[in-house]
């Protein structure tokens, strides 16, 4: 499922996560050669990201509620 990015934080190997709307984090490592993501590694880049859209995995795991 879609959700927002609404802040970063550091987990507790100090590697960086996105906070999105839902309230879980996923994380956005930078790990060449097998993901880059060198804006993460900054301030501003991280910041050019908040508001951008990224999948949860926790969100697409919960089960269904009947309606």
């Amino acid at each position: 499922m879609q959700r927002r990015v609404v802040a970063f934080y550091q987990d507790e190997e100090q590697h960086w996560a996105a906070r999105l709307d839902c309230g879980h984090g996923q994380h956005v490592r930078h790990d060449p050669p097998w993901t880059v993501r060198e804006w993460v590694t900054t301030e501003e880049g991280r910041a050019v990201r908040i508001g951008s859209v990224m999948e949860c995995k926790l969100c697409d795991e919960e089960p269904k509620k009947p309606t």
